[in-house]
């Protein structure tokens, strides 16, 4: 806007008004007094126009969901952003700094609009809109916790304390990239390393058996991260659980006597029977051995009944002398998916002083109650002086590798 305005110079002399006034004297007045002159017209400056910093770029694709948006003014003042997705909004604030941040996580495959109003340096509002699109995953991988293959991890339990963390992923994935999604947190602080079972499920275990009372919490932050050539996490997720009391039994070969103990101290000796040893040839050529596995196992399930036949391992010819029909058994601890476990076997009269089973630790009906009601999944069963040690596969074998080579 222009304004017109008069100026009273006074007496001062014409050419001194002239140049006070920036114009020309149009000569004295009737009073002998300086005339009235008229000033050159003033005009306002200009409003800096409204510069912003959108993040991303409008029109940008293949953003990640897990990167906030940001507005920057650069100049002007920043007043409000609204970011939706369809009728989704995005939530966020303006910053201490001015800057807009987003607080919300975005979604696969969405196309998302950014309103922003700002304010001139004249107080003039205007709005800027932009528009991206975030990356949109050919395949995502779900993850989910396991005790053990059999069975799920749950959240908030106490296991024992040869329970490793088990990651499982639902497609494979690249092994470096999981393993940095993935965080481990306990209490007290141990050392760890990964093994990768295959490239979908990874274990984690320390150095030693977990101490007693231990807790762990294990985090998955895979959403947004690119997990494989077409794979990105469906999800973040997490679990916790903690150790129980130390419980190890000691199950001897030689002296058919598996030895309880618990924070250290003998609390039982049951007399056993462990594997016949021999072989025999299964019912797809495949060759079957007879040996209850050496080394620590870990317990996978407990199952009041369990039904067990020989076809359950390959046999299934009735012709074979190691040929047996199905029979429900009492009192059942896993410790290997082979089929190894501590039972009830009340038609063993051998227990103590021979090896007669087909691979199973045999107990009495009492000793196999007694261990189906104390023991935990994730507690030891070390086998001790067996010909034949356990596979890391079959089962929880992770605690048959030393540490140094843990994950080699």
């Amino acid at each position: 806007m222009i304004q017109r305005r008069k100026v009273i110079i006074g007496t001062l002399s014409v050419a001194a008004a002239a140049t006070a006034a920036g114009c020309t004297s149009s000569g004295k007045g009737a009073d002998g007094g300086t005339a009235w002159v008229e000033p050159v017209a003033e005009t306002e400056q200009a409003a800096a126009p409204v510069r912003l910093n959108m993040t991303p770029v409008s029109g940008a694709k293949d953003w990640s969901p897990v990167k906030p948006i940001v507005v920057a003014a650069e100049e002007g003042t920043l007043k409000s952003v609204t970011v939706t997705a369809g009728k989704t909004t995005i939530s966020g604030s303006i910053q201490s700094d001015g800057t807009w941040r987003s607080d919300d996580e975005l979604a696969y495959g969405k196309s998302y609009k950014v309103v922003a109003t700002a304010a001139d340096s004249k107080g003039v509002d205007s709005e800027h809109t932009s528009t991206f699109s975030t990356v949109k995953p050919a395949n995502v991988a779900k993850v989910t916790f396991q005790a053990n293959s059999m069975t799920a991890l749950k959240d908030g339990k106490t296991y024992g304390v040869g329970q490793p963390v088990i990651v499982a992923f639902s497609r494979a994935v690249n092994k470096a990239a999981a393993e940095k999604a993935i965080e481990i947190e306990t209490s007290p602080s141990v050392e760890g390393k990964f093994y990768w079972r295959d490239d979908r499920t990874v274990h984690w275990r320390p150095k030693k058996y977990w101490a007693a009372g231990t807790k762990i919490k294990v985090s998955v932050k895979a959403f947004g991260v690119k997990l494989g050539k077409t794979v990105y996490g469906a999800k973040n997720t997490s679990a916790s659980f903690k150790i129980g009391r130390e419980l190890i039994a000691i199950s001897d070969n030689r002296t058919h006597m598996t030895k309880v103990y618990i924070d250290g101290k003998l609390v039982r000796s049951m007399r056993s029977s462990l594997g016949k040893g021999g072989y025999t040839t299964g019912a797809n050529g495949q060759k079957i051995n007879y040996w209850t596995a050496g080394g620590p196992h870990v317990v996978l399930t407990k199952e009041r009944v369990h039904a067990m036949s020989s076809a359950s391992y390959g046999v299934t010819d009735p012709d074979d002398p190691n040929f047996y029909a199905p029979k429900d058994i009492e009192y059942c601890a896993r410790i290997s998916y082979s089929g190894e476990f501590l039972h009830a076997a009340p038609w063993n009269g051998s227990l103590g002083r021979a090896n007669l089973s087909h691979g199973c630790i045999n107990l009495s009906t009492a000793d196999a109650k007694w261990v189906y009601e104390n023991f935990m999944l994730g507690d030891i069963v070390d086998v001790k002086n067996s010909p034949r040690d356990l596979e890391v596969w079959n089962g929880i074998g992770d605690w048959t590798i030393p540490f140094d080579r843990y994950g080699d």
